[in-house]
Formats: C-alpha cells, structure tokens, sequence
C-alpha cells in the first residue's frame, strides 16, 4: 500500500474479531517494531506480545473497557528509561522511543489488514503485575491487535492552518 494511503486508513478499532493472527503477520509487526528508530538507537524497549485466550478479565483489569480484550493479542510497549539517551537537559527519551516503537506496529499492522488502538489509559500498576514486567520497564503504550468487526470508520482531523505554524 502507498504510505500515504497507509495513513488514511489507519484508524482506531474499538471491536475485534475472534479470529487468530496469523503468526507471520506478528513477526512482521514485531520486525517493524525492531526497525523503528529510537535516540542514539539505543533500543531502550520491550514490547509484550498479550495472548487475550482465557485472560479477558485480566485484560480489563489492565484497561477497563470490554472490547480491549476481544482481539486474540495485546501488545504492550515498554521503555527502559535507565538505559534511554537523555538530552544533556536531563530529558530523557524513553517515551518518545517507545510512542515511535508503538507507530511503527500500528502501522505495519494497517498495512497487513490488522486493526489497532493506541492506549494510554491504562492502569500501570495492574499491566505490571499482568504482564510480569521487570522492575525496570516502564508500560507506555498498548494496543489490541485483530481484525476488525466493522471496516468504515470516520477520521476526522484538523486542518492543517490550525495545527501548522510557518516562522
């Protein structure tokens, strides 16, 4: 698919199918979470692959919402904000590694037919204990990941002259 069209169509889904992914489309979804570029490519991630079977309840103590749960996958993307390139302010790039991590998934996963939603609404203290994260990741973003129920969506955006700014 043209990269522009790519990002037309990506979209959030919030109902998923039952049906499995297909183990070939994870991995290239996870490669492109390997590829995706981080500050000084340190790498600083983890990215949690959530198998829903038999763990819906868990999957809303994580996000309370039903359908975070209907696909067959969860991913998590975790940072490692010790081992993260810091600005010499002291901003440290653990977020924003991991936000360019979670886009390079979602759209990989578009680009294969797969639905997602980017959440950060999340209770960090129930994805740590679900998911067995070490102490030293940081949960910053999860989707689902699935095919979607329904495949007509409305994006609505802002035009650009409110959110662009020429100096």
């Amino acid at each position: 698919m043209e990269y522009f069209e790519l990002i037309r169509q990506r979209h959030s889904v919030r109902s998923y199918r039952s049906d499995a992914v297909e183990p070939e489309k994870l991995q290239k979804i996870l490669e492109a979470a390997r590829l995706a570029p981080t500050a000084a490519n340190r790498q600083a991630f983890k990215v949690i692959v959530f198998d829903t079977g038999g763990r819906k309840e868990e999957a809303h103590r994580i996000y309370g919402r039903d359908w975070f749960g209907e696909a067959p996958l969860i991913l998590a993307v975790c940072s490692i904000p010790k081992k993260c390139w810091v600005r010499s302010d002291n901003k440290c790039y653990s977020d924003v590694d991991a936000a360019i991590v979670m886009d390079h998934m979602i759209l990989a996963a578009t680009e294969l037919g797969l639905g997602t939603c980017w959440v950060a609404a999340f209770d960090p203290q129930a994805a740590r204990d679900i998911l067995q994260l070490d102490e030293a990741w940081e949960p910053v973003a999860m989707t689902p990941l699935g095919y979607a129920r329904e495949t007509v969506f409305p994006k609505l955006r802002k035009p650009l002259e409110d959110i662009v700014v020429f100096r």
